[in-house]
């Protein structure tokens, strides 16, 4: 299984994650005072069905809960992850 290393890149408002080096997936974000606002996600074809989409998004909510910011996931792939791992639902604010 590959490792994949997710970080903040807060200078282009987004997620990173990569494997190996290089770049796999992005999750773009706005933040709007205490509301961090998920717009976008998107991982490389060259690298899906490894994973890479969910560990980007545990990785950019834990990062964002450590942060004591709300999400609002106007993104669709976020928005479903949530939905789906009901232990970060507490992380939504309207």
């Amino acid at each position: 299984m590959d490792e994949i290393e997710v970080a903040d890149n807060p200078a282009q408002s987004r997620f990173e994650a990569r494997i190996d080096g290089g770049l796999a997936g992005v999750s773009e974000y706005h933040d709007r005072g205490r509301r961090r606002v998920f717009i976008h996600t998107e991982v490389d074809p060259a690298f899906e069905g490894r994973g890479v989409g969910g560990a980007l998004a545990r990785g950019a909510l834990d990062a964002t809960r450590a942060a004591g910011l709300g999400v609002v996931p106007l993104c669709p792939f976020i928005k479903d992850w949530i939905e789906h791992h009901p232990d970060y639902a507490d992380l939504v604010v309207g």
